[in-house]
């Protein structure tokens, strides 16, 4: 699971849940004229509020989160997690409102006893918490600020050039990577452990050229870099984007996610070929908005 994919209506989602938690512990009457210390039940004190709002509105929550952290959808029954967990949250709400007109539920009423009776401050704040939440789970794959990442992609540690090369570990912009093409370790290559430089005005160590002798090829080459301008560079996408296979197949291989730093290692017009963390290429098809590291 990434928590760098969840996006800003997400964070809602959760938000939301923590207040219908909360919510559950308060007075789920409200009685007129019945002193402080009363003793008025919680809605954990009704099953039908406790699974019909409470725990199906944090199971919503929880489906909702899950689903978008996952590397890949996960189905059930040919349904995608987010897609029960956004039901689990508009039946709540309706629940909840439910619970608002007749809090007394199937109380008769004899005495006049439900003339006094009404929703107490958890209702209340039930009905408001899993009416947001179910509104910003179906709200978010359409509306863009919803969209956008809740923890943010963390900056480069100082700017660098188009095409530079990040330092630091894979996946941050501040990693030290090989050149792309190149071989690790390749005979010639200056700053290599272990192999020697010349000095400033001293004799050209063994096995480097001569001035005016040929240089004797080296037995190995870089690889050629990509044609035309374009270099490598790092780059981080606002929202998840599928990864396609190179082939052109229609089904994913990956899905990028915000908040993590990709490879691009080749331009194909409009779409840029990337590299996952775990070695897989495939093609960026929507490119647009992307961070560039």
């Amino acid at each position: 699971m990434n928590i760098r994919s969840l996006t800003r209506g997400d964070g809602v989602v959760i938000g939301a849940a923590v207040l219908l938690f909360i919510a559950s512990f308060l007075d789920i009457y409200s009685i007129d004229g019945a002193s402080d210390s009363a003793d008025i039940p919680s809605l954990w004190g009704s099953g039908p509020v406790v699974l019909g709002v409470v725990l199906a509105g944090v199971i919503g929550a929880a489906l909702v989160v899950v689903a978008r952290a996952l590397p890949q959808p996960k189905k059930v029954a040919g349904l995608d997690l987010g897609q029960f967990g956004v039901a689990f949250t508009v039946f709540a709400a309706w629940c909840a409102l439910g619970n608002i007109f007749d809090p007394a539920g199937a109380f008769d009423g004899d005495g006049g006893f439900i003339g006094d009776l009404g929703a107490g401050l958890g209702l209340i704040l039930a009905l408001i918490a899993t009416l947001v939440m179910a509104a910003a789970a179906v709200a978010t794959p359409l509306v863009p600020a919803l969209k956008g990442a809740l923890i943010p992609a963390p900056r480069p540690a100082a700017p660098q050039p188009y095409g530079g090369q990040p330092q630091g570990g894979y996946g941050y912009p501040g990693a030290q990577q090989q050149p792309y093409g190149g071989q690790p370790g390749q005979p010639g290559q200056p700053g290599q452990p272990g192999q020697p430089g010349p000095s400033f005005g001293g004799q050209p160590q063994p096995g480097q050229a001569q001035p005016g002798q040929p240089q004797s090829p080296q037995p190995q080459q870089a690889q050629a870099q990509p044609a035309g301008d374009f270099s490598p560079f790092w780059f981080a996408v606002p929202v998840p984007r599928p990864l396609f296979a190179e082939d052109g197949s229609p089904t994913p291989i990956a899905e990028l996610a915000p908040g993590t730093w990709y490879l691009a290692v080749e331009q194909r017009g409009a779409n840029l070929v990337a590299q996952t963390q775990d070695g897989r290429r495939g093609v960026l098809q929507d490119t647009s908005g992307i961070q560039r590291g």
